[in-house]
Formats: structure tokens, sequence, C-alpha cells
């Protein structure tokens, strides 16, 4: 039996307690969750036992494993803790918003030898597996270009999240896609040319970028653009426009992942994913499926997923787009990243 705590009780670490119950060999023992009035939602919610703080829930009840489902800027700490308890990881994408923090919890990863499943759940999504194969099989040829976008309506910075100032874009949307195009493509990334506008944001008290878009150039010259929104209207048909393509020497894959093929619109609701929530007894979707596939693989000691070296990689990623735009300059990411270099850190 392996047993799994969840840091972090929102949105998040309720989908991950829900999606975990009933699977084989798994028990998840409880969460921790630092605002009360959070926490009594959950509690309701999972009917599981919650406490304060992630040293009080490795301290009560002493997981195989955690879960860290906190905001982004808050996982350094928590991850650290975690790992040098000798608890395996699963951590939400992306790993940290700065390489410091991603190194540390890298390093202490390493240091303890406990496995660690980065979130980037778009490997488990149907759309993507299917892209996935197709250019592995090779009948697309040769990557030559990608490109990917990612963007929300309004509601995600001004509603959805309560820490939007502390992220971006960048931080919240553009970890999926560079994983994504990372891991279809499998090139190695070698520089970063960026820009970003502000202000719009600004204006409704959320100081943050309003639009981020980057390229980047890989060590055989292919190339992929990326770009990201938080100024979708609200008003439109959903609060996610997500699509990607990757372009081959002998053919291409395109998907559009936005409403997964399903629009629904009235005063009320204005989009539906088929490929989430509950179909019969069963809870879906690529972030169920991502979680269920890491408690499985601890069971079973089997693959888990994208680890955390990779997760350190798209976080210095987007440092070096956070850099290309504050300066104006292509990042060179060709640079060991022990050693000093002009990225943010």
């Amino acid at each position: 039996m392996v047993t799994i705590g969840i840091v972090g009780a929102g949105l998040r670490g309720r989908l991950f307690a829900e999606a975990l119950q009933g699977q084989p060999d798994v028990t998840v023992v409880g969460l921790a969750e630092p605002s009360a009035k959070v926490a009594e939602e959950a509690r309701g919610a999972t009917g599981l036992p919650l406490v304060a703080s992630h040293p009080e829930l490795l301290e009560a009840f002493d997981p195989d494993a955690v879960i860290v489902a906190t905001p982004d800027f808050a996982h350094r700490q928590i991850a650290v803790d975690v790992a040098e308890a000798g608890k395996h990881l699963l951590i939400e994408k992306p790993v940290a918003t700065n390489l410091d923090d991603a190194l540390a919890i890298a390093a202490a990863v390493h240091r303890s030898g406990v496995r660690c499943l980065v979130g980037f759940e778009n490997r488990w999504n149907p759309h993507v597996v299917q892209a996935k194969a197709a250019i592995a099989s090779g009948s697309l040829g040769e990557p030559i270009t990608a490109s990917a976008t990612l963007s929300n309506s309004f509601f995600v910075p001004t509603t959805m999240l309560s820490w939007a100032a502390q992220s971006s874009p960048a931080w919240f949307l553009m970890p999926h896609t560079l994983d994504l195009v990372l891991w279809l493509t499998g090139r190695k990334p070698v520089s970063v040319s960026a820009v970003g506008s502000r202000g719009v944001l600004a204006k409704r008290g959320i100081d943050t970028w309003d639009v981020v878009h980057a390229l980047v150039t890989f060590d055989d010259g292919s190339t992929a653009t990326f770009s990201s929104a938080w100024t979708l209207p609200d008003a439109g048909d959903g609060i996610v426009d997500f699509r990607f393509q990757v372009i081959g020497t002998e053919g291409s894959v395109t998907a559009d992942l936005s409403h997964q093929g399903l629009t629904v619109v009235s005063d009320k609701y204005r989009s539906a994913w088929p490929v989430s929530g509950r179909i019969g007894r069963s809870q879906v979707g690529p972030a169920v499926w991502m979680v269920q596939d890491f408690a499985a693989g601890l069971v079973d000691g089997g693959e888990l997923g994208p680890g955390i070296d990779h997760g350190v990689l798209v976080t210095e990623i987007i440092c070096a787009i956070e850099d290309s735009i504050n300066t104006g300059q292509t990042v060179d990411l060709s640079v060991p990243i022990t050693q000093p270099t002009g990225r943010a850190r």
C-alpha cells in the first residue's frame, strides 16, 4: 500500500484527492492547507483529515509520497522538506518561478534519491499522445518548426487566481506548451528571444504581463513559437484558447484543444470539455490520469513521467523568456546554468 499526502487543498488538491479514491493499493491519508476557509471546504468535499502545514502533514501521517499543489511560487520549501524527509514527489508545474528555487528542489531530490514527477499533464492528453505517436512513427519526417498558443480570458487572473500578480501568462501557461513541444520534437533548446506587453491587467490591479510571445531555437536549427495571454474577453466562448502545430519535412500535426470539439453557448455557460469531470463512475481528464499514473508508478516501480531535471529546464527557459523581454536581447541557453548568466534567478 502506498500512502499519499497532498499539500494545497484548493481546486487542484481536491481534484487529485478525488482522482486517487479507489485506486488499487493507494490511500490518500490527508491534506495540508493553511487557509481555514479552504481547509473546511476541502474537508467537506473530500472527507479527508486536514492539517495546517506540510510539517504537520509529514509528522501526523508519515506518507510515502506527497503531492505539492500549492501556488506556483510556493513550492521550494515544501518540496525540499518533503524530499529531505525521503518522500516521493509530484510537483505541479512549474517546479518553481525562479532558477534558484528550481535548482534547490532538484538538489534535494537528487540528494535524497526520491522519485519525482513534475505535473506536465498534457502528456496524458489523448490528442497530444496521438500527436507524439504520429511524430515518433517518422511519417511526418523531421520537425522543422512548431507553434503553440495557450491563453486565458480575464476570468483567470482576475477571479480564479488570487495570486495572479505573483505569476504571469508565461509562468502559468507556458510550462504546458514548452513541455508539449519539447516532448513532441525531442529537440534541445539553445536560445530564446521574447517580447511582451503589460498595462491592461495593471489597470485592473494585477501588475503582471498581459501577453508574452517567445521564439525558441533548437540545436538542429529548427524553431518553435509560443504565445500566451491573460486578456481574452470573458464574453467569448470559453476561458481557454489552446492550439498547437508541429510541421515536419514530410507532414504536420495540428490540434485545437480549446474545447475538445464541443462548445455549448448560453447566457451562463459557454464551453465544455468532454474529456474532464466524470463519465459513468470514473473521473477522467489529463490531470486525473497523470496523478493516477504517478500513484501506480509508485506501487509497481514503473516509469513516472517527466522528472525534476526536465522541470528545471522548463523553468530555465521561462526565466530566459523574462530576461529576453526585459533586456531586448536573445538569451543563450547553451551556457550551463551552474555558471553565472544573465538569466533571472
